[in-house]
């Protein structure tokens, strides 16, 4: 077993309740309490990493249930060698998952902390209620009974008497308070259509990190939280992160395409591969010497003007496709198509190297996790690979003439028409590859 630095999971009873915010207040408080905190995120969020990163200094890596097999999430955890604590932050509510297990799991936050060991912190919005919030934490802790609990934070608190009747009915749950924070208006971050800004893109993202810091070091006991977290050992045997899909990869990496998982990345670099960072929104070409070019997701539709005249970037990315693969998720797989439509109804012409047709304009939800079995080789995969991966996007298809690229189901087993597609050296998808079944 290899001993792993004690950690805790922040959680909450359904999104929107804060738990963001208390996550980066309790990384940068305890990092500047002389703590290496390991960050870590629950689930399938590709946003959420980097405003870790900026709170603790050190990568933020998720862990999936549904997704990943057990080898892949010992080799996750053992990234947190050499921190003090980890903390967590969960996604969704605390037992929000699918209903049709995965590789080791239905991808929900209770079962990232059982199996890690980590207790509970509960976020609880307390508005509107007081000690009946203590009913709603109670349910939370004995649901899952063999599920460690730390205890709860109480949020958006109005008034010290409103305070004292949270903490009366929390007393009589047994349930320790680890901290209550006041109700404040401008805690909240940015959001725009797939929930939280990029960190890349907030106005000031260091003082509003700095800010809830000074909120969470004023309204939360830090000692309690550092005692309540708990150590776990994990299995040390076979783990190891993703293989790279080549030698040299030319990876495009700028506000409009950022969504890539940072243990992808930090596999392919871990087993030798060069990474070439390019910005097409500057109209940088990917490096000609490059044996892949990656497009990751991110947000086209925001910049599809710009990328529509970056002459630069598009012939150097029509140049490697004549000889080399080119591989676009998301956001990068209709930066690969021939035409966008912007909200405005305004078409863009895209690369061209796909016949793909999507459209912002007329906007469809598509969320959730994919399964996708190869019908031909794509970048670092042979046909009839299985993959994990994970859907996020408002885009519709208006057309997507090429041959699929895989038969791709949704986390119950349900096709979906969303299967990618492939043009001689091009490849594309819509989901976000999160790992490859072990074959």
């Amino acid at each position: 077993m290899t001993e792993m630095p004690p950690g805790l999971l922040i959680s909450a009873p359904s999104s929107g309740t804060g738990k963001t915010t208390v996550m980066l207040g309790l990384l940068r408080a305890l990092r500047d309490a002389g703590q290496v905190v390991q960050p870590y995120k629950s689930g399938p969020d590709y946003i959420d990493p980097a405003f870790h990163l900026a709170a603790s200094g050190r990568a933020s890596f998720n862990l999936d249930s549904w997704a990943m097999d057990e080898s892949l999430l010992a080799a996750i955890a053992q990234e947190a060698q050499g921190a003090d604590i980890c903390v967590a932050e969960g996604s969704m509510g605390l037992y929000d998952g699918v209903a049709t297990r995965g590789q080791s799991g239905f991808g929900s936050s209770a079962e990232t902390a059982r199996r890690m060991g980590w207790p509970v912190v509960l976020v609880l919005d307390v508005s509107g209620q007081a000690q009946s919030a203590a009913a709603t934490a109670l349910g939370f802790r004995n649901f899952m009974p063999d599920l460690p609990f730390a205890g709860v934070i109480l949020n958006r608190v109005a008034s010290p008497r409103h305070e004292r009747l949270a903490r009366l009915g929390m007393e009589r749950a047994g349930l320790p308070v680890l901290g209550v924070l006041p109700r404040r208006g401008d805690l909240t971050l940015p959001e725009r259509h797939l929930g939280l800004i990029q960190a890349v893109e907030h106005p000031d993202l260091e003082a509003a990190i700095a800010g809830y810091a000074d909120f969470l070091r004023a309204h939360v006991d830090l000692d309690l939280i550092r005692a309540a977290a708990q150590r776990a050992g994990l299995p040390s045997g076979a783990a190891h992160l993703p293989n790279p899909p080549a030698q040299r990869i030319a990876l495009a990496r700028d506000a409009a395409f950022s969504f890539t998982y940072p243990h992808i990345l930090e596999g392919w670099r871990r087993a030798g591969a060069e990474i070439l960072p390019f910005s097409p929104l500057a109209d940088e070409a990917p490096d000609a010497s490059a044996d892949l070019v990656w497009l990751p997701g991110g947000y086209p539709e925001l910049h599809a003007g710009r990328i529509a005249a970056a002459g630069t970037f598009l012939t150097g990315l029509r140049q490697h496709a004549e000889t080399r693969p080119v591989h676009g998720e998301c956001g990068g797989y209709m930066a690969l198509g021939a035409g966008l439509v912007d909200k405005e109804g305004t078409r863009h012409q895209m690369a061209g190297l796909l016949g793909l047709e999507t459209s912002y304009e007329k906007r469809k939800f598509h969320l959730g996790y994919r399964r996708a079995v190869l019908d031909t080789p794509m970048p670092g995969f042979d046909a009839g690979q299985a993959l994990r991966g994970h859907e996020f996007h408002y885009s519709m298809i208006l057309d997507q003439p090429d041959a699929p690229l895989a038969q791709v189901f949704d986390a119950d087993g349900n096709p979906v028409p969303e299967t990618g597609s492939r043009r001689g050296h091009v490849t594309g998808t819509f989901f976000h590859l999160i790992t490859a079944e072990a074959s």
